[in-house]
């Protein structure tokens, strides 16, 4: 295919699957594109967290080319770096570029050229990556601006894929993301999300190694107008004193940590590499709801890891009540090609089905009782659009009048529905 990969007057399609990182990403993707004066693309960035996030990434861009008939599909994201042969060989596939070229303007650049040569795969060495690069967007929508600090990860659970499509851990400087911060509380967001791969790894690279609540600090001091400031998924066990100390003594500091705890019992987690054990993940809960009464708890728990028991399941099903997680992702085991994981004995897929069943049932039980506890009370939230918005822990309200977007207005909750609340 020899022609560069535009056309005039349509602006490309993004595509997104997968985590917030992919979606901030894709932004910046669609800026870097216009900006180099492409158009009429098909952009999918995937994800390759499980072996279904694949099989969904090569549905949609099947969907995508029956719905864009003759536009050039360009694949990128952690699949297509981690297997990009599988995409090369889609026949409704263009390109294919690496989770690193997807974020260097000169990528998008050389693809709008008109002497684009015949390469259809742009995929270099994500582990010879060494910088992180705070690419400036203006956030998503009117509401809320996730801001990029972090990617890779230097970690290597034994059933995850993700270290080999986006590498090792880098940090983007704290002076770099307060600028940014700073740019878009002038633009008039309230709330910024801090994002990376393995945020608590943040500022290992860095001079002087600081940790994520040094960043937090310097974001809260610098950026004093700021209303809001949330911090997505975290690896509990590396939590440091400065973060703690965040969560204790700052409101503008969201009450609401996403943790990536995976199991509930301790020899799942040591076959998985994991650096916690049940209770240290129970420790750090009742230590931050300590220093934070009103913080609430998502997390990550995979069913049916190889080896699974009944009896460690169970450990697992008791972990959502143990440390009182009111927001759960269940995670059916599935295996990835080139993990260790994928080499040790399966627990069959009706006992998976079965068990992550439970675990959703368990977490939808916490969710709703959460929901009951805040009916009569007052919240703060920040509207997401007319009639939706959210609480500081993260809980989704339905409004019932129109109020104007990425607003901060206090309502009392009146009821809920089993999944959000209603004000």
């Amino acid at each position: 295919m020899n022609a560069p990969l535009n056309a005039p007057a349509k602006p490309p399609v993004l595509a997104t699957l997968g985590c917030r990182l992919n979606a901030y990403e894709s932004e910046a993707m669609r800026e870097m594109a216009e900006a180099a004066g492409m158009s009429g693309a098909v952009i999918v960035n995937t994800c390759a967290v499980t072996s279904e996030a694949v099989r969904k990434a090569r549905q949609e861009i099947r969907r995508l080319a029956r719905e864009n008939p003759g536009a050039p599909i360009i694949v990128t994201g952690c699949a297509a770096q981690t297997e990009p042969e599988t995409f090369a060989a889609m026949p409704e596939v263009a390109r294919v570029i690496g989770n690193h070229e997807k974020m260097q303007p000169a990528t998008w650049a050389s693809l709008a050229a008109p002497d684009y040569g015949t390469e259809r795969v742009m995929v270099d060495d994500i582990m010879s990556v060494r910088e992180t690069a705070g690419h400036l967007i203006d956030g998503f929508g009117r509401h809320r601006a996730y801001v990029q600090v972090q990617n890779g990860c230097d970690h290597r659970c034994t059933f995850c894929i993700i270290p080999f499509g986006r590498g090792n851990s880098r940090s983007v400087p704290a002076g770099v993301v307060v600028d940014q911060i700073r740019r878009l509380r002038d633009r008039g967001f309230n709330e910024v999300v801090l994002t990376g791969v393995d945020l608590t790894s943040w500022g290992s690279d860095l001079p002087g190694a600081p940790r994520l609540g040094n960043l937090v600090w310097r974001i809260l001091r610098m950026v004093p107008d700021l209303p809001r400031l949330r911090i997505s998924s975290i690896d509990s066990i590396e939590a440091d004193p400065d973060l703690m100390e965040a969560i204790a003594s700052e409101p503008r500091l969201m009450p609401h940590l996403h943790l990536s705890l995976q199991h509930g019992d301790d020899l799942i987690l040591k076959r998985m590499k994991r650096r916690h054990l049940r209770d240290d993940a129970i420790r750090f809960c009742e230590e931050a709801r300590r220093l934070r009464p009103d913080i609430v708890f998502g997390a990550d728990i995979i069913a049916g890891f190889p080896t699974e028991t009944a009896a460690q399941f169970q450990n697992s099903l008791r972990l959502v009540e143990d440390c009182g997680v009111t927001f759960l992702h269940v995670f059916p085991f599935s295996a990835r090609p080139g993990t260790p994981a994928a080499r040790m004995p399966r627990v069959p897929g009706p006992a998976i089905k079965d068990r992550a069943a439970r675990l959703r049932a368990a977490g939808d039980a916490a969710l709703g009782a959460h929901l009951a506890a805040q009916v009569g009370r007052t919240h703060r939230i920040l509207t997401e659009g007319p009639r939706l918005g959210r609480t500081a822990q993260f809980t989704e309200v339905a409004l019932s009048r129109d109020l104007p977007e990425g607003a901060l207005v206090d309502v009392t909750i009146l009821g809920h529905d089993g999944t959000r609340l209603t004000a």
